[in-house]
This record gives C-alpha cells, structure tokens and sequence, in this order.
C-alpha cells in the first residue's frame, strides 16, 4: 500500500502549521509598541498609561488610524533599548539631541524643558553657582537619561544612578545625593507623587545647555507609511491647537 496519500496530508498539515505562525510572527511584528517612563508626563493609573502625553500620544494613534498598538509603561533605560534596537516601537516623550538624531524617526516636539539642579533647601553646605560647581557634589541621575549622559561629558564623576525618577528624588530626601537634575514641570509632579512639598527643594543652578524639546519619536525600522500618518496626524493635532490645550494641563 501506497503511503503517498498519507504524506500529502501530513505535508499539507506541516505547511498550514507553518504558514499560521508566519501569520502569528507578522501580526506581532505589525504591533506598535508604544513605550514611556513614570513622569511628569505619564504614569499607571488603574492599570492604564495615563498623563498629558499618553493622551496626546492616543489622539495622534486614533487620528492616524492605528489601532493596533499597545502602551505600556517601562524603566527608561529598557524603554529606549526597545525603540533605538527594535521595529515598530513608538517612544515618548524623548529629549531630542544631536547624538539621537540618526538613532531615531522624529514625530514632533511635545513641549520644551529646561532641567536646574535641585537640592533639599535645608542643605545650607550645599552652594552651586556654576556647573563646574555641581561636580563636587553627588548628583543623581536616571540611567541612559540625556541629563546623564550630558554630565558624563561634562566630566562629573560622582553620578548615582537610578532606574526611574522617583526614585532619583527619593535619594535626594534620604540624602544619598546632593543634588538631581530636573525640569520644574518634573520636580513639582515628582514631590506631589511622594507627598512632599515643593518648597522643601530649591533650585540652584539652571542648565540652560539641556534646554531641549521633548518628542514622540519612532524607532528606525518602523514602516515609512506608518511613521507619515503618524506624523501628519500629530501635526495635525499641533496645528488646531490640541496640543497646546492637553499639555497645559
């Protein structure tokens, strides 16, 4: 007896197994992921991302028709491993700089932030009235951040470094730091989430050279048609004044 029939079949069911999971691969690739820290900006809320950039953020997805995504919360450090390595991941908001231009497709700016250094107000010992100053204390930062990465180069050595940014102020309260760099957006949101008051920080010294806009951006292997809708519906978005209006919230 012949087994031919029998290996048809089992051909034919080795071919649709396999096409299912090419189908199953391709729609997990086709995924947006889109990604973002605890901030000023956003933060889980009942289980759900929320903040003035998160909504922004779904208005532009919905405008653009995506609506196969998926927002999710995450350190900073890995939030941009997954958009400067990964295809189709959305990250915001993302301080936009001479070295992360070619790392990144940019969407459009969300707003403007410039960081001062903070520290405890009762900290009389603590005197900083220029950057070269700021170096003889302990600052804290958040790992991969832009305002760490601006501090290496400026050659601070004495950095401590945290996963996200509550923690950096947490360490500024237990006194592990002397000083954290932060906009005044952050600082205000970040002493209500630990409930202290703002007047306990004080700034001392403006980093006017981190004066930087904040961006949606895509990572580089995001589809070009993808990455067109969502950057017309952002500006789109910017230019009837939804923007303006959700960010001054």
């Amino acid at each position: 007896m012949s087994n031919t029939p029998y290996s048809v079949k089992q051909g034919w069911g080795v071919f649709a197994a396999t096409v299912l999971v090419l189908l199953c691969l391709q729609a997990q690739a086709e995924t947006l992921q889109v990604v973002t820290e605890d901030s000023s900006y956003s933060e889980l809320r009942d289980g759900k991302v929320v903040g003035v950039a998160s909504e922004i953020v779904e208005k532009t997805l919905a405008k653009a028709g995506v609506t196969d995504y998926h927002m999710a919360l995450y350190p900073w450090a890995r939030a941009y491993d997954m958009a400067r390595l990964e295809p189709n991941v959305l990250i915001y908001p993302i301080i936009r700089s001479a070295e992360r231009e070619p790392l990144f497709k940019w969407v459009g700016e969300l707003d403007q932030v410039t960081p001062m250094f903070y520290k405890l107000r009762e900290r009389r010992d603590v005197v900083v009235k220029s950057l070269q100053d700021a170096k003889n204390y302990t600052v804290g930062v958040v790992r991969d951040d832009s305002r760490q990465e601006y501090l290496e180069g400026k050659g601070f050595n004495k950095m401590v470094v945290s996963s996200n940014n509550l923690d950096n102020l947490r360490k500024l309260l237990s006194g592990q730091v002397a000083l954290v760099p932060l906009p005044e957006r952050e600082a205000r949101e970040q002493c209500e989430d630990l409930h202290i008051a703002y007047e306990d920080l004080e700034s001392v010294y403006t980093i006017d050279e981190l004066s930087k806009g904040l961006y949606v951006a895509l990572s580089l292997k995001t589809p070009d048609d993808t990455v067109k809708r969502i950057t017309a519906a952002f500006a789109h978005l910017k230019d009837d004044g939804t923007l303006a209006k959700v960010m001054a919230q």
